[in-house]
């Protein structure tokens, strides 16, 4: 491969077999937007005729799509906060901490990622069913934690290894305590990865589908699940236009995860001086 990249044959063949992946990977998301300006009501492309009525029949009175939305943004908040919490504590008993069989810890905190989502969507339905939660706001939300908190604890793990924790030492030292340390020195550097795994959190709930399905009720439909209704018991071609909204939904929150871990690069090195470690204590070892 680096032989490859020496020469100008080989660079033009990389960039070219580069670009053939990357146009097949967006293909698919590129139909999809276009389809959702066509004027045929069978979603037909390419289109004909070019609208924008499957966008404002989105919000049209009678239309599902606004609850279903409204659901799902709850529905992710709320996993959004459980999965902080969960990725925040078990990511700091991962990595600050001498926890016994860390290893094996950490692989049982990652198990979800590697069962099928259908299976754990059957064992929750199985859970909250006798518990008459089915249909609840917040049972779908920490069945979707169940997933999305995994992603935080991966997320906040490296963050957290790739802090220097001489830092927190040098402050320990000087007398500062644990809650000093943690909001001073270890929650401003780890802050690009604490927002990132928000919003990794977030996107796993606001599209999750099988535990959605499953924990869903007549009155409570998600988004994912609305798609698949309106796909399977009828033709309606304003799918399309939701599903573009959320792939520039998701383009967007990657965009933001990109510029909050740029900005957070740049806050580093006044957080890192030695003045600014020297001043998290006062000189007769009281913390401020």
């Amino acid at each position: 491969m680096m032989e490859l990249r020496r020469t100008v044959t080989g660079r033009i063949t990389l960039t070219a077999v580069a670009t053939v992946i990357l146009l097949f990977l967006a293909l698919p998301i590129v139909v999809i937007i276009v389809t959702s300006f066509s004027s045929n009501a069978f979603a037909a492309f390419p289109p004909k005729a070019w609208t924008f009525t499957w966008y404002t029949s989105l919000f049209a009175d009678g239309s599902k799509w606004p609850a279903a939305l409204s659901l799902s943004a709850l529905v992710a908040a709320l996993s959004t906060v459980f999965s902080l919490v969960i990725g925040v504590t078990a990511a700091t008993a991962l990595t600050r901490s001498e926890l016994p069989l860390r290893s094996a810890v950490y692989a049982l905190v990652l198990g979800p990622l590697l069962i099928p989502q259908i299976v754990t969507a059957l064992g929750l339905f199985l859970l909250f069913e006798p518990a008459s939660m089915l249909g609840s706001p917040l049972a779908i939300a920490l069945g979707h934690t169940v997933l999305a908190s995994p992603i935080a604890v991966l997320i906040l793990v490296a963050t957290l290894r790739g802090i220097d924790e001489r830092l927190e030492d040098a402050a320990a030292s000087m007398g500062a305590g644990r809650l000093t340390i943690a909001r001073r020195i270890t929650f401003p550097l780890a802050a690009p990865g604490m927002i990132a795994a928000a919003i990794f959190s977030f996107i796993t709930s606001f599209d999750e589908f099988y535990i959605s399905q499953f924990l869903s009720s007549v009155d409570t439909v998600t988004l994912p699940v609305q798609i698949y209704n309106s796909l399977t018991f009828d033709i309606d071609p304003s799918v399309t236009a939701i599903s573009a909204i959320l792939i520039a939904f998701a383009i967007l929150a990657l965009a933001l995860v990109a510029l909050v871990r740029w900005l957070g690069s740049g806050r580093q090195e006044p957080l890192l001086s030695v003045e600014n470690t020297a001043g998290i204590a006062a000189p007769g070892g009281e913390a401020v």
